[in-house]
């Protein structure tokens, strides 16, 4: 569905448009058009793509959606696709806008996500002055609109990686942590997977052979570009992090299956000595020094009590009971 579509010129909104307008209005000196979809039908890709010359290819990745982040030059025209994450429950959920970037228009089709760039174009709004660079700043205010979004993803991820820290030596909580790490990764795994090919896309908007749109705007593109580069620093430390974690919650697994083990084993030696005891007295012998002692029997139990008393406090004293 359409969103909006607005022509500019000279850094301020001259009017909202109508779609069979735009070959009017691209065709003016200093003017650009900035059109927003949402969920694009392939009819209304196909309706841009006419009204802007845009490549097939380009449009046919609009149109599938599923892209990696990635930038792409057709002639005078830049692609380029962002992924928009959400948090849904303990998941992130990945969606993605496709921005279509020349000289005089932009077109962004933003799919599978509920998140809006209503703000972005405020922005641009409020900003003449650097508005009047034109396209090329369009494209740096909603990739500086996305990644601002992913901070405090990331926030959430180091804020819950803390909360799972401070229970790493709470007793019996190993699995729960274990699931609860294996989730956080997941999730950094999708924000890392939006950030990396980012970085890459923006490393190439600024310095050597930039697309000729984004020329005034190089300096700008650079600050995103060293945004991606802490996100995406900070996130391969808390996956370290995190698979270090597991590795101590697996440790503990393991400490605490020993302690179950040694207090059976303590157990079960008390219950053999007991046992071996009470095979000797019951054979029945004939000749036995206390077979005909009216307190033999009492002695014999007193014996085995002694025994697992004696077995029980070694054990306890051995830290295993």
């Amino acid at each position: 569905m359409l969103i909006n579509c607005v022509a500019y010129q000279d850094g301020h909104k001259l009017a909202d448009i109508a779609i069979d307008q735009i070959g009017d209005w691209v065709q003016r000196p200093d003017c650009f058009v900035w059109v927003a979809l949402r969920d694009a039908t392939d009819a209304e890709l196909a309706q841009m793509q006419k009204e802007f010359g845009l490549h097939e290819l380009a449009v046919e990745d609009a149109s599938h959606g599923h892209q990696r982040p990635k930038i792409e030059e057709y002639g005078d025209t830049v692609f380029v696709v962002m992924r928009l994450l959400e948090t849904e429950g303990a998941e992130l959920h990945a969606g993605e806008v496709a921005v279509f970037v020349g000289q005089n228009f932009v077109l962004s089709a933003r799919s599978r996500s509920a998140q809006s760039f209503k703000g972005v174009r405020e922005r641009c709004e409020r900003e003449p002055h650097l508005l009047r660079h034109g396209a090329g700043f369009v494209l740096y205010a909603l990739m500086d609109a996305v990644v601002d979004r992913y901070f405090p993803l990331l926030d959430a991820i180091e804020t819950e990686f803390d909360a799972i820290e401070s229970q790493i030596f709470t007793p019996r909580a190993a699995r729960t942590n274990i699931e609860r790490l294996y989730a956080l990764k997941r999730r950094a795994t999708v924000l890392r997977h939006a950030v990396a090919p980012l970085l890459e896309v923006a490393s190439k908007l600024h310095g050597g052979r930039v697309p000729a749109v984004c020329m005034s705007t190089q300096e700008y593109f650079r600050d995103v570009h060293d945004h991606l580069t802490r996100i995406n620093g900070s996130i391969d430390a808390i996956r370290e992090t995190i698979a270090t974690a597991i590795q101590v919650n697996l440790s503990m697994v393991t400490i605490e299956e020993s302690e179950t083990t040694k207090r059976l084993a303590a157990w079960a030696a008390i219950f053999a000595v007991s046992t071996a005891l009470a095979g000797i007295w019951g054979m029945n012998f004939e000749h036995m020094p206390e077979l005909k002692w009216a307190f033999g029997y009492p002695m014999a139990l007193g014996i085995i009590a002694c025994a697992s008393a004696l077995l029980y406090w070694r054990f306890r004293r051995a830290g295993w009971l």
